[in-house]
């Protein structure tokens, strides 16, 4: 292991504790859809930062921001203090975070590893509990938002593991986001994620269901959503996504097959606790099916083409 030890430095300006800039060394590993905007705030808040993602040309520009390329998980732990990573899939995250090359293995005593990615609540556990025997402070804090949320700075985080480690990077979280919540131990972050993607999962059938009713019915769809948006109704997607499907628009704010992988965690811990999720079934069906069909890197809104088909 790299030995260094670290101690994080915060200072105080215009009334806010923040980690200082001069004395503070963030990595950031996978600049996709979020990752992207995401380490650009940090970059744009004044902070060094060294990025790797697997794609190079997926972090052009923010080296041309000023980030530092690394050519692998290793060379990010050997010069961070704090590591962000968002990536694909639970086997990406233990491959990054406790492979031969990955953060663990060669990261600093006393450094901070926040895993941001929906990975399940057994990975987070582990990758504490391995960190912890190094020295090194390991959160879990994925995130909701979707792309918007990642460029506007305001996504919502959920946070598990040590609540001092937390309270530490607390000030990088309040620059990513504007619903911060620590959870619990190792693995309660996760473990909230699930309750979202499982709440989510059952209102895209609701919104898609809507949308295609006030078609058939002869209304316009955009003046339809001007009155149950606002209503009792109201949800993140269908005021942010259904837009999207009006307008034809299916880009990615959100992969479907990561979908499927969030869905796929929440059922397996479901029914590890013995609970029925037919809602969450119901959905990973349907996306299942769009996935057989191609839309697999299409956004999570393309469920509104399952009733297009």
């Amino acid at each position: 292991m790299y030995s260094v030890k670290i101690k994080l430095k915060y200072i105080w300006k215009e009334g806010v504790h923040m980690l200082s800039k001069e004395d503070t060394v963030i990595g950031f590993i996978g600049t996709g859809v979020m990752g992207k905007s995401m380490a650009g705030h940090l970059l744009d808040a004044g902070y060094q930062l060294t990025v790797y993602t697997r794609t190079k040309e997926k972090a052009s520009e923010l080296i041309e921001k000023g980030a530092v390329w690394s050519d692998s998980p290793r060379q990010v732990a050997q010069k961070a203090d704090v590591i962000f990573t968002i990536v694909g899939y639970p086997s990406d995250v233990e491959e990054v975070y406790l492979g031969e090359d990955g953060l663990v293995a060669n990261g600093k005593e006393g450094s901070y590893l926040i895993d941001m990615t929906t990975s399940t609540p057994s990975l987070a556990k582990k990758i504490y509990e391995q960190a912890k025997e190094k020295g090194i402070h390991a959160i879990d804090a994925p995130v909701s938002g979707g792309d918007v949320g990642a460029r506007e700075a305001r996504l919502a985080i959920m946070v598990g593991g040590d609540n001092d480690s937390f309270l530490q990077v607390e000030p990088l979280l309040n620059i990513l986001g504007t619903n911060i919540v620590y959870q619990g131990d190792a693995g309660a972050g996760q473990h909230t994620k699930m309750c979202n993607q499982i709440a989510i999962a059952s209102n895209m059938i609701g919104v898609c269901e809507a949308i295609i009713y006030a078609e058939k019915a002869g209304l316009d769809p955009e003046t339809v959503l001007k009155s149950i948006s606002t209503g009792a109704a109201g949800s993140w997607s269908l005021s942010n996504l259904a837009p999207r499907m009006i307008n034809g628009n299916f880009e990615p704010g959100f992969y479907i097959k990561h979908f499927i992988k969030d869905m796929k965690i929440a059922l397996d811990e479901a029914e590890r606790m013995d609970m029925d999720v037919p809602g969450l079934s119901m959905a990973l069906s349907l996306y299942e099916q769009l996935a057989e069909k191609g839309e697999e890197n299409s956004g999570t809104q393309a469920l509104y083409k399952y009733w297009k088909q």
